[in-house]
């Protein structure tokens, strides 16, 4: 029988995070439940059997979907507005900054593998020389600096919102493929995993409070998404007008918890979206999508 998991509308914050922490441990999994010892994808894994044997009747390939994957009316809704959605101009939009020459007559296809095309689902990569996790948006502003324009703002959803919201769907369908190969590989991954699982804020939650231990309930009206596939679909249309990309997304869920969030861009989220990333492998990319 599925549990609810709902928000006390009359408590403090410390109080209200002592007993979502009651919960948490009332279902049996603490946050940190992945094995510090385990590889990528033995984490992977891990989290796929969890819910597996959570949710039995809820296929793999549906992650994708988030929350979608246990409402069928809320799944039909979605298809009904992706018929028809109501952020095509902004895509349209993006289309033609993807396709708008640079001063040098460059073009932003001219800096990725087959045009751009099918070449998301490889970001984030750790790149060795650089020392770092390299994103698809950080890709994004290195061709533009390249070919002498000034590189976006990563939480500007008029330029680099609107150009990935089109660039993304490039790979609509290619599998997520993210490689974590070598020891500082290794530790970005792992400082990505101990942000989803480190607790945060005054009401103390962290990512896995809601998508792990609380995947497939309620916090108040609202279903909550497992955290495989969420990584896929980015950046979405909120209410079928808010743009909001992936790191912008963090920002807003570590204010809802009330803590002091990272930039877009920083090292803290880039980790994380490596991590966040990974545990989706194999997962097909669909991006711009609508999401409430």
């Amino acid at each position: 029988m599925k549990t609810t998991f709902r928000e006390p509308q009359a408590q403090s914050p410390k109080a209200h995070g002592k007993k979502i922490l009651l919960a948490l441990a009332g279902a049996g999994l603490l946050l940190g439940a992945l094995n510090a010892s385990a590889t990528p994808e033995q984490d992977r894994q891990s989290l796929l059997k969890f819910y597996s044997s959570k949710y039995p009747d809820i296929k793999v390939a549906n992650y994708i979907y988030g929350a979608l994957a246990f409402d069928p009316d809320a799944m039909e809704q979605y298809n009904s507005i992706m018929d028809f959605p109501p952020f095509g101009s902004v895509i349209e939009h993006g289309k033609k900054m993807w396709e708008t020459p640079f001063k040098n007559g460059k073009k932003y296809a001219d800096c990725f593998p087959n045009g751009g095309k099918n070449v998301a689902g490889n970001y984030p990569y750790f790149d060795d020389k650089a020392g770092k996790v390299v994103t698809f948006e950080m890709a994004i502003n290195a061709c533009r600096t390249a070919n002498g324009e000034e590189a976006f703002k990563y939480n500007d959803m008029q330029t680099m919102g609107t150009l990935t919201a089109y660039a993304r769907t490039l790979s609509d369908g290619m599998p997520m493929n993210i490689k974590v190969q070598g020891a500082a590989a290794t530790a970005a991954y792992e400082a990505g995993k101990s942000q989803f699982y480190s607790r945060r804020g005054q009401l103390n939650f962290s990512c896995a409070s809601c998508h792990v231990a609380n995947a497939g309930n309620h916090l108040r009206s609202e279903l909550l998404s497992p955290a495989v596939g969420q990584a896929t679909h980015w950046p979405v249309f909120r209410g079928g007008e808010q743009l909001v990309t992936l790191q912008e997304r963090y920002v807003g869920c570590n204010k809802q918890v009330r803590a002091v969030p990272f930039a877009p861009g920083s090292e803290e989220y880039n980790n994380l979206e490596y991590f966040h990333s990974y545990i989706s492998n194999g997962l097909p990319l669909k991006a711009s999508v609508f999401r409430k």
